[in-house]
């Protein structure tokens, strides 16, 4: 079971992902809105996945996935949009996304998605060298070391 946190300025998308994932055996620790306090909130939290939707692509909304990054470098970020494009997978990955959920949510689709991202990661770090940087594998490894919210 991972611990999540829902990032989307919807409430009503928020209680769906919320039900898809806790649903999938997987533990919502919070949610919110993108604002400075909902991310500092998150930081403090330290989710395992955190599921984002940073509305438009623009660069505000990439500086959301930046700060994401930058604060909690070990969670896997997914990017949660009704408009996945090719510049914005680009610009997403960028930025250290790992997946993406389409909107409007199909429960298997999301559940496929997050489990199919752990597989890739882990199938990428077991191909690495030894002594080669494992930041895939770090990732995957800290999943349940990771301090819960009192």
């Amino acid at each position: 079971m991972l611990k999540a946190v829902i990032l989307d300025n919807q409430a009503v998308a928020r209680n769906l992902l919320s039900s898809v994932l806790t649903n999938g055996g997987h533990e919502v620790i919070g949610d919110g809105n993108i604002s400075p306090a909902s991310l500092a909130r998150v930081v403090k939290l330290r989710p395992q996945v955190i599921c984002v939707d940073i509305g438009e692509t623009d660069q505000d909304g990439l500086n959301v996935l930046d700060t994401i990054r930058a604060e909690i470098p070990k969670a896997l970020v997914f990017l949660v949009s009704a408009k996945i494009d090719a510049q914005t997978l680009e610009a997403a990955k960028q930025r250290g996304v790992q997946g993406f959920i389409v909107k409007p949510f199909n429960s298997v689709a999301v559940l496929t998605s997050i489990r199919n991202t752990i597989i890739r990661l882990a199938k990428q770090q077991s191909t690495k060298p030894a002594g080669e940087p494992a930041a895939a594998a770090d990732k995957l490894d800290k999943l349940d070391e990771r301090p819960t919210a009192e």
